[in-house]
């Protein structure tokens, strides 16, 4: 039941940036032995090809810069095959001694992401291609820190699904070609509501009875009294206290 309580755990924002981090380092070498390095930015590849047909206002010879890649979203679903019991809940260290906190099992969903290659060469759109398929076999693990709550880390999976190619070539030889390798992936991440305080146990009281048990033995002959807890604790440093017998 949704609460009303704010909670933004940048679960997405987390994923689609630890995604765009793992191919921003991929480099091309162009005629003359020049290296560089790929760039690469978040958006729908229509947005580049657009800017590819057109010229820049400022320099009717300068368009934009390629190779370069673009990633986007293209759907999120629940993903019922790692699905747990949502009963379940995570602890975590609370403030103090006598509080704990919980977070609730998480839901798992699939994010499909989408890399778009776009080249005016076929030997450069190569050389990225053959430095990102080796790496995925076909998944590719990276941890995500606090993915599964404040101070935790968790290993997402990059599975890469399908590679596809468009070449542009037909029209007039003044009309520029467009190579684009377009890369499908999804990513395997977990959805968490929020973190709430529940109260410690601190006192428990257990009463002892024989070793042999008949349907008339209902007086214990003993009792255990625990008491968790002292003003001087905290949630690493705590004392027990535990007393037998019965009070008078």
């Amino acid at each position: 039941m949704l609460t009303g309580t704010h909670f933004y755990n940048h679960t997405l924002k987390k994923s689609v940036s630890v995604f765009g981090t793992v191919f921003n380092n991929l480099r091309v070498v162009k005629h003359g032995g020049v290296e560089e390095r790929v760039p690469i930015s978040y958006g729908p590849r229509d947005k580049f090809l657009a800017r590819l047909a057109q010229t820049s206002r400022q320099d009717n010879h300068v368009a934009i810069k390629v190779p370069r890649m673009a990633f986007e979203i293209t759907d999120l679903t629940y993903d019922t095959t790692t699905s747990l019991n949502k009963m379940n809940v995570i602890p975590f260290l609370g403030s103090d001694a006598t509080n704990r906190d919980v977070l609730k099992q998480s839901v798992p969903y699939t994010l499909g992401m989408e890399l778009n290659i776009i080249s005016k060469t076929q030997d450069e759109a190569l050389q990225i291609i053959e430095q990102i398929l080796p790496t995925f076999t076909p998944e590719y693990t990276v941890a995500i820190k606090d993915m599964h709550g404040p101070g935790t880390s968790c290993d997402v999976p990059i599975v890469l699904n399908s590679v596809n190619v468009q070449h542009d070539y037909e029209g007039d030889f003044e009309t520029r070609q467009n190579i684009v390798y377009t890369l499908s992936f999804t990513m395997k991440i977990r959805f968490y509501g929020t973190v709430n305080p529940k109260p410690v146990i601190q006192s428990v009281t257990a009463d002892l009875y024989g070793a042999t048990l008949s349907e008339d033995a209902s007086d214990p002959i003993g009792r255990a009294q625990v008491d968790l807890g002292s003003e001087n604790d905290t949630s690493e440093d705590f004392t027990t206290n535990t007393t037998y017998g019965f009070d008078e």
